[in-house]
């Protein structure tokens, strides 16, 4: 699904980091409304050399940012789990799509699965079929258009935290000092 980029329109590009599929999503904003322009995956399953795989990520990204032209970039900050090679290949996903976005000038935006989920939710446990039911329903978009896959409505998670956050930025707070900080913040500091 594609569609054009309207006047005065911002586009949001999200990545769910993978290394056997990756999902991607663009959603365009006008004002406060914000609307889904594509959504997909890139399926890497058939090619069996990570480097390879790492490659064909970063060829990818790129074709994407070339043809939706987005303004920033929302990824999706790998989980700590317990599997270290997990991680480090995950890792090296994300840091191709974000070598991809910065070779065509990209901001990008990282955050971490908790914080999306929150911010779509409002429940940082929520399940990925919990998020995407919220995103389809916030999006207007008819359960015939949602994926197959949930890494496509993990990317377009991560684009909508987003959106959400430029819209509501949380408010930061102004420390006069070291001595205040630690005074205002007792359980962060030992």
């Amino acid at each position: 699904m594609k569609e054009s980029k309207a006047v005065d329109e911002r586009i949001i590009m999200g990545i769910d980091p993978g290394t056997n599929i990756m999902g991607y999503a663009f959603i365009g904003i006008n004002g406060n409304r914000a609307r889904l322009i594509a959504m997909g995956v890139i399926d890497l399953r058939k090619c069996s050399d990570m480097y390879m795989k790492l490659g064909e990520i970063f060829t990818r990204v790129q074709g994407l940012i070339n043809s939706f032209l987005p303004d920033e970039l929302a990824i999706e900050a790998p989980f700590f789990g317990k599997n270290v090679q997990s991680m480090l290949k995950l890792g090296r996903a994300q840091g191709v799509a974000i070598a991809a976005a910065i070779s065509r000038q990209v901001p990008i935006h990282e955050y971490a699965p908790l914080k999306i989920k929150m911010a779509i939710t409002g429940n940082g446990s929520a399940s990925k079929e919990q998020v995407a039911e919220m995103l389809r329903r916030m999006l207007n978009i008819s359960a015939e258009e949602m994926p197959r896959f949930m890494d496509a409505t993990d990317a377009l998670g991560a684009a909508f935290c987003h959106y959400i956050q430029r819209e509501r930025p949380t408010s930061e707070k102004k420390y006069s000092s070291w001595a205040d900080y630690v005074n205002r913040n007792p359980g962060k500091v030992k």
